[in-house]
């Protein structure tokens, strides 16, 4: 029997309107389920129940609301196999990265309820004799999260774990291919003890069911990960409304390899960052910028290691990429690879589409020699597509990686103390990776960028408390 996920408003599973194909994008003939589309009266019903429950939920006790986390965080944990298979045929991770990915959601739910009990705070004497003055920190009220398909329980985690241990409400809108993971995460809070109303799941379109949300009068913050376009009008509204936002959008991430690396290690680093989960990172390694003196062999490398991956169904054991997520991204891929190909860059590996025992979005893992003016060395593709460029030496390599308008994450290879401590002080990126792969962010540290890649304070860590809370001062005299 097919399965069917449901919305979750006000402590109801509510169908919506007729069932949408949660397509497997490995096996399209086999689909994961389906899902109900909910109407912009449906969700103003879920930004009206969050804001009815927010002002008991503001008020309770962290202790209850680090145990509702806690056992949401052991539940992931204890099915972290079955979500990750979940996870696997639903967005088409290959299963070792999908219980890694589940895992993962897990901790940061654990790592948050921890953080509910130690919500900070401060006690100054005031330049005034015999007055206190107390700093605060409360919950901002309605959190409204847009989340993207590509890491559909890890970034949701780090959204709904720190909105509701420091005691916000929230109505969660998931992308609309990944909405089985999303109720799985809907479901598990609830018998957590999640109360009704405190947290809301909502299927559909983002031009119905996002717009809905954020247009709604009653919510009073929005976080979204998500394409520079969609983020820049949301910004745009959010100006307009004074709403508080916090933005992760693209990312073009350099990985410099210096012509001192160890090049077994820095292909591993290339490979690992720009193809694995399909390329399908905002952190993924898409321009590999490479010192002349090691340029020639490391293409060498790259292309004989690329050709010992395997492209196929995501549950099988051996697979080590697994389909684009959807029809629509891999229509994205193979225009920029046309476009590769029309401006000149030289195809050194793939490009094409891979025929596999089932039907489905199957593409080989691409790599380009590329000049730093080429749309597919500038422009995020969001799939197993890199660009290899050539430096003259690191102070090139350097300007070739902050050449971009996005600054999320930046990679070096290197055995060089003082080539990489210099990187890590000037290249222009929110994070930053010495000899490892650009992806991968531990949970309880900060995750963002700077330029085009983010707006708004961090996700992740202790830092996460700047966007779920405001800062409250009050004086009292002695």
């Amino acid at each position: 029997m097919t399965r069917q996920f449901k919305s979750y408003i006000d402590g109801q599973w509510v169908a919506g309107s007729d069932g949408a194909d949660d397509e497997n994008p490995a096996d399209l003939a086999a689909p994961v389920g389906s899902y109900g589309v909910l109407d912009a009266a449906q969700v103003a019903q879920a930004v009206d129940a969050a804001a009815a429950a927010l002002p008991a939920w503001s008020l309770s006790s962290p202790q209850q609301r680090a145990d509702i986390l806690d056992r949401a965080g052991s539940e992931i944990l204890a099915r972290k196999e079955e979500l990750g298979r979940l996870l696997a045929m639903e967005e088409g991770k290959t299963l070792p990265e999908s219980i890694g990915e589940a895992a993962r959601a897990g901790q940061i739910f654990k790592f948050f309820a921890g953080e509910a009990l130690r919500i900070p705070g401060e006690k100054l004497a005031s330049t005034r004799p015999g007055v206190d003055v107390e700093i605060t920190r409360e919950p901002v009220g309605v959190v409204g999260i847009i989340a993207p398909w590509n890491f559909p329980l890890a970034i949701p985690a780090w959204k709904i774990a720190p909105a509701l241990a420091y005691g916000n409400t929230v109505v969660f809108k998931p992308a609309e291919i990944v909405p089985g993971c999303a109720w799985a995460i809907a479901d598990i809070l609830e018998r957590a003890g999640v109360p009704a109303g405190v947290f809301n799941l909502v299927l559909g379109a983002g031009r119905t069911v996002g717009a809905a949300l954020v247009g709604h009068g009653r919510l009073d913050a929005l976080t979204f990960t998500g394409s520079v376009p969609t983020g820049r009008a949301l910004l745009r509204q959010a100006a307009e409304r004074g709403l508080k936002i916090q933005m992760e959008m693209g990312g073009k991430n350099p990985l410099v390899v210096l012509a001192d690396a160890d090049l077994d290690q820095a292909v591993e680093c290339a490979v690992n960052g720009a193809y694995f989960s399909t390329g399908q990172r905002c952190t993924a390694s898409s321009r590999l910028i490479v010192e002349n003196a090691v340029y020639d062999e490391f293409a060498a490398r790259m292309q004989a290691r690329l050709a010992k991956l395997t492209v196929g169904d995501p549950l099988q054991a051996g697979v080590d990429i697994g389909p684009v997520a959807s029809a629509a991204q891999l229509d994205t891929d193979l225009s920029y690879i046309g476009i590769g190909r029309d401006e000149g860059a030289e195809l050194l590996f793939g490009g094409e589409r891979v025929e596999c025992a089932t039907q489905g979005h199957f593409l080989a893992p691409t790599l380009f020699a590329a000049r730093p003016e080429h749309r597919i060395a500038r422009e995020e593709i969001f799939g197993p597509v890199a660009a290899l460029i050539r430096a003259d030496d690191y102070e090139h390599a350097l300007a070739l990686a902050n050449d971009t308008e996005f600054g999320l994450c930046a990679g070096i290879c290197t055995t060089s103390l003082r080539h990489a401590t210099h990187f890590k002080r000037h290249a222009q990126a929110g994070m930053v990776m010495v000899n490892l792969p650009t992806a991968g962010v531990d949970p309880h540290v900060p995750f963002g960028g700077r330029k085009a890649s983010s707006y708004g304070p961090r996700e992740q860590g202790r830092h996460a408390v700047e966007f779920y809370t405001t800062v409250k001062t009050a004086y009292t005299a002695a």
